[in-house]
C-alpha cells in the first residue's frame, strides 16, 4: 500500500509518503505561513525529489481534526480535490491519535494535547505499551485546569505531545522536540490500519471533525441567548 499523507491541523504542515508501512519520504514546515501556501508545494516537491508521481499513490490520508478550523479545511479540501481528480480513496484520521502513532513504544501514557484557545485544549490519552498505541479516551475539548487535575491523578508516567504540551508542562514530561508536533507520518500509519478495517473512504465522505463550533458561531449563539 502506497500512502500519501497530509497534516495541517496546527502551525506545522507536513507531508509523508509511505510504502508498505515504511517511510520513503517526508517534508515538514513550521514557518508560520498559511497552509494554503505550503501544503501542496510540499507534496509536489516531495514527490518530485523522490522520483514519484500521483500514479505511485494508492491511498490519500489527512488528519481531519481536531485542530485549527482553517488548517483542517485546507488539508481536507486538498485531499478531497486530489481524490476526486485521481479517483483515489482517502482516509481522514484523528489528529490526536495520529500524533500518538509517531511515538515509540514505552511504559507510559501519552497525553496528546492541542491548544484550542479560550482556556481549552483538544486532548486524548493513549497507552504506549504496545507497538500500536491504545486509545484510553475519546477526543474531547476540556479546560486546561480540568486536564491538569486528571493527569496528576494518573499512577503511570505521563508524556506530553502536541502544540498544547507547554500548557501542561507541570503535569508530565514533554516528549523530545523532534516528536512534539503533529506529523504526517503518524497520519499515514493510522490511515493504513483504518483503511484495512474497511469503510466508505471516498472524497464525498471525507469531512473535518471540529469537536466544537467555530468562534463566530459560538459568539452568534451567545448573542442570541442574551437577546
Amino acid at each position: 500500500m502506497r500512502i500519501l499523507a497530509f497534516e495541517s491541523s496546527a502551525l506545522a504542515a507536513s507531508v509523508a509518503y509511505c510504502r508498505d508501512g515504511k517511510l520513503v519520504a517526508s517534508a515538514f514546515q513550521a514557518s508560520g505561513l498559511t497552509h494554503s501556501r505550503t501544503l501542496l508545494p510540499l507534496a509536489q516537491s516531495l514527490l518530485a525529489n523522490a522520483g514519484l508521481s500521483m500514479d505511485d499513490v494508492d491511498l490519500l490520508a489527512v488528519s481531519h481534526g481536531p485542530g485549527s478550523f482553517t488548517g483542517l479545511r485546507i488539508g481536507v479540501s486538498l485531499v478531497k480535490g486530489l481524490a476526486f481528480a485521481q479517483n483515489l480513496p482517502c482516509v481522514g484520521v484523528s489528529t490526536l491519535e495520529a500524533l500518538a502513532n509517531c511515538m515509540p513504544p514505552c511504559d507510559a501514557v501519552l497525553c496528546a494535547v492541542m491548544d484550542a484557545r479560550a482556556g481549552q485544549v483538544y486532548h486524548a490519552n493513549f497507552d504506549l505499551t504496545g507497538e500500536i498505541p491504545k486509545r484510553l479516551c475519546d477526543d474531547r475539548a476540556v479546560t486546561v485546569e480540568a486536564l491538569r487535575e486528571e493527569l496528576r491523578g494518573l499512577k503511570r508516567p505521563v508524556w506530553l505531545a502536541g502544540d498544547g504540551a507547554y500548557l501542561l508542562a507541570d503535569a508530565g514530561l514533554t516528549v523530545p522536540e523532534n516528536l512534539r508536533l503533529q506529523n504526517a507520518y503518524g497520519v499515514a500509519r493510522l490511515a493504513a490500519r483504518t483503511y484495512a478495517c474497511g469503510g466508505e473512504f471516498t472524497a464525498a465522505a471525507l469531512r473535518p471533525e471540529y469537536l466544537r463550533l467555530p468562534q463566530a458561531e459560538r459568539e452568534r449563539l451567545e448573542k442570541l441567548r442574551k437577546e
